[in-house]
């Protein structure tokens, strides 16, 4: 009985530590997302979501501002940015889990790395170089492949981890009737890492939507809406984190408060589109 007490004891001290520990990593968070919403949530209103920024003049006039430019402007690069990173990053990824002897694997893999390791604002300038120079002006493209480069790594590097916990007896059965390598990856083992891969997809997504620096090189920013939705690609386009960190240095009180605004709507955006391939992507396995 003595022994089954302290067992029991024992028990409840771990159980304690554990829920203490989890209090104390979610605190700074907790902390952060109620500061963020106190100081912005009176700014939010039904002209922020349908007004451009415009001039300075504009909020110390008193007309309305808003930032619907810049949450437009943010989906799109975004978006565009994880269209252009997850076929490169998941490609990445099979190739280091799927073909570990192949001659390209030990380059590939320091690459990955040092492009995983890299500064986003370095990734900002290579971007620049290798489409603002050309194009000859900053633009919406230019920053979603800014952002990409800071997907790519995160991806390929969970994309291999996930396909890596997957049992090689998979891939025999697959072989064993006759499937060739590529079919057995896409229509066996990958189905079989969904959740990794998707959890991989999201965290690259995640870090890249709150990425300023490389913004400030390629989409540069833009106080207006463009005239077409081809402007959103091909001329320059603000994004929230950009916009954020320009409304903060900003001299102008009115400014400030709609900065904070901006990243209640960043953090929202992040957690929507999380919550949102969390369920498609569940409701989809689920039927299959």
């Amino acid at each position: 009985m003595k022994t089954l007490r302290y067992r029991n004891i024992r028990d409840k001290v771990m159980e304690s530590i554990i829920i203490i520990s989890t209090v104390l990593v979610l605190l700074p968070l907790i902390i952060i997302i109620v500061h963020v919403v106190v100081h912005g949530i009176s700014a939010i209103n039904w002209e922020f979501f349908t007004e451009e920024l415009g001039s300075p003049s504009r909020a110390i006039q008193g007309r309305p501002t808003g930032l619907v430019h810049t949450i437009l402007g943010t989906v799109v690069v975004d978006f565009m940015a994880l269209a252009l990173a997850v076929p490169i990053g998941i490609g990445a990824g099979i190739m280091l889990s799927e073909y570990p002897d192949h001659v390209l694997n030990p380059t590939l893999r320091i690459m990955n790395d040092t492009l995983n390791g890299m500064p986003a604002i370095l990734k900002g300038l290579f971007a620049f170089v290798l489409i603002v120079k050309p194009m000859g002006t900053f633009s919406g493209f230019a920053g979603a492949v800014a952002l990409a480069f800071v997907m790519i790594p995160i991806i390929a590097r969970t994309t291999e981890s996930a396909l890596m916990s997957i049992p090689w007896s998979l891939r025999e059965a697959g072989l064993a009737i006759g499937l060739p390598r590529w079919r057995v990856v896409l229509s066996t083992v990958m189905p079989a890492a969904k959740t990794g891969l998707v959890t991989g997809i999201l965290i690259g997504f995640a870090r890249a939507a709150g990425e300023a620096a490389p913004l400030l090189f390629t989409s540069f920013g833009n106080n207006y809406l463009p005239n077409n939705w081809l402007g959103f690609i091909f001329e320059p386009v603000d994004t929230l984190p950009q916009r954020l960190y320009s409304l903060a240095i900003s001299p102008y009180s009115e400014w400030h408060s709609m900065g904070w605004a901006a990243a209640i709507v960043l953090l929202l955006f992040v957690i929507v589109c999380f919550v949102g391939a969390r369920l498609l992507t569940r409701k989809k396995f689920q039927t299959n």
